[in-house]
């Protein structure tokens, strides 16, 4: 089985510890965490993913916004450099510790950080990040 993602919850894994828009989403956020340490494969998508599921019930989803599909655009970009590799959707990435290990020292310098613009949970990863990804829920 995979779990499907858009490019930016690629980056947003990197730093989850248990904080998010709703106790729903936070328990829905939980399990693919769960999931993905368990080590199933990821499968990029687009648009609404696993992870976004619980806000689709929502009247005006931010995850349909233009502003999430241009910040996914910039997380693809930023992975595929750091795979050194194109990235597209239906693409599958086996996640193991030595990829994890890579995205986060990557998020930690910077490099990833373009697609993060704007996002309200900027300064929380990036506190995160700073600390050496203390508590994050997501490890290998």
């Amino acid at each position: 089985m995979t779990i499907r993602l858009r490019p930016h919850h690629l980056l947003c894994m990197l730093t989850y510890v248990g904080k998010g828009y709703s106790e729903a989403f936070t328990a829905n956020y939980d399990e693919v965490i769960k999931r993905l340490a368990a080590g199933e494969d990821i499968e990029i998508g687009e648009g609404p993913d696993d992870i976004c599921a619980p806000l689709l019930s929502e009247t005006d989803p931010h995850c349909l916004w233009d502003s999430v599909l241009e910040r996914d655009a910039k997380a693809a970009d930023a992975v595929a450099k750091l795979l050194a590799r194109p990235l597209n959707t239906g693409d599958i990435i086996e996640l193991d510790a030595g990829l994890l290990r890579k995205l986060r020292q990557e998020f930690k310098k910077g490099g990833s950080r373009e697609a993060c613009g704007g996002c309200e949970w900027f300064d929380l990863c990036s506190n995160i990040s700073r600390a050496n990804f203390p508590d994050v829920r997501l490890t290998r």
